[in-house]
């Protein structure tokens, strides 16, 4: 039976993606040798770390604008780290907005090194919505916030006009949606959700931001050293840099990210309107925050889950349980991720209600 992968991360890749990194492991580049056991210094391996960080550049459209694009190691949870000690100077000032749970992360990292300014949060309210209506102080070292929740299925869908540094945690929405990239000074992102497999970290940074902090930082978090050294100043993540390579360069035979956009909005488009018709079923996320790449709904009586729970997964649909913290379901609709699937789930919702 096809299975039907709604999970939010470590996520759905195409199927080209596995058979092409497959092959790698078996035999790389006809060298006679695995991926797994060359070494990241050879000019094959150069070869696809220099493609992947290009090829990134020019999906978003910042070739010749001043970016470099990393790959490093640690997750964006080690990038809300390594976010303030590149970027907010000593007895510095820092803003975030706080939209859900690794937004507080990233807040609880940064007040580590300086004042640190909560300019909105939803947080009363369940992160059911992005917070509006905040002002930003100019005196900030730089302001940060993320695109998407994929805990509590919200996204921003605009993004507020700063007089600083703008930070974006990107994990869960990068590369499927068209924005003008070129606004934002810092972008991140862990691999898992929306770019390969665990294990590699995506940051895209503007070199003139570097290096005003004052403070001296450690080597293995030092956006500079690993700029200077092309994401090798330690051994990176092969496998994890080749597969999302290979995702990437999929991408751009879809149309690039314009391409790709129209795909996601057909298959949120069609998920939220069996959400709002269905009675059996509730959004959780406010209706104008809605995110494209996680939608999070529940139903409306909990009596059904284990009858709802059986229909799904007799259908072959795999990841559909919300995140542990807010029960629930939870629809990841990533790149890779066919409309034919979201209608799979969403026969299986009518189903339920011909059912009871």
């Amino acid at each position: 039976m096809k299975k039907h992968n709604y999970s939010a991360g470590p996520c759905i890749l195409p199927q080209e993606v596995f058979e092409k990194s497959a092959q790698a492991i078996l035999d790389f580049n006809q060298m006679g040798l695995s991926l797994l056991e060359i070494s990241h210094r050879s000019d094959e391996f150069v070869a696809v770390i220099e493609e992947a960080r290009t090829l990134v550049l020019e999906l978003l459209g910042l070739q010749g604008k001043g970016y470099q694009a990393l790959f490093l190691h640690g997750g964006a949870s080690l990038e809300f780290l390594m976010v303030p000690y590149n970027l907010m100077k000593v007895n510095g000032k820092a803003g975030y907005l706080e939209t859900g749970t690794w937004a507080s992360g990233a807040i609880k990292e940064a007040k580590l090194f300086g004042e640190t300014l909560i300019l909105g949060s939803s947080k009363e309210a369940n992160f059911n919505h992005i917070p509006k209506g905040y002002e930003i102080p100019k005196s900030l070292d730089y302001f940060h916030c993320t695109s998407n929740n994929t805990i509590y299925g919200t996204q921003m869908k605009a993004f507020p006009e700063v007089d600083t540094v703008r930070v974006c945690d990107m994990s869960s929405d990068i590369f499927s949606r068209t924005l003008d990239f070129s606004k934002f000074d810092l972008i991140y992102a862990g691999a898992q959700k929306n770019m390969g497999p665990a294990g590699a970290t995506l940051v895209v940074v503007k070199e003139e931001i570097l290096g005003k902090t004052g403070r001296t930082i450690p080597s293995m978090l030092d956006y500079q050293l690993h700029i200077a050294k092309e994401s090798m100043y330690n051994t990176p993540p092969v496998f994890s840099i080749y597969a999302s390579l290979l995702n990437l360069q999929w991408l751009k035979k879809q149309g690039g990210i314009a391409g790709i956009e129209k795909i996601n909005n057909a298959k949120a488009e069609l998920l939220y309107a069996e959400i709002d018709r269905n009675p059996l079923f509730k959004g959780t996320a406010v209706k104008e925050d809605r995110s494209y790449m996680n939608a999070t709904f529940v139903l409306e009586n909990e009596a059904h889950t284990p009858i709802f729970d059986q229909i799904w997964e007799q259908a072959g649909i795999s990841g559909l349980k919300g995140h542990r913290s807010v029960g629930g379901y939870r629809a990841s609709l990533y790149n890779a991720l066919p409309l034919e699937s979201v209608q799979v789930l969403v026969d299986t919702m009518k189903a339920l209600e011909n059912k009871v």
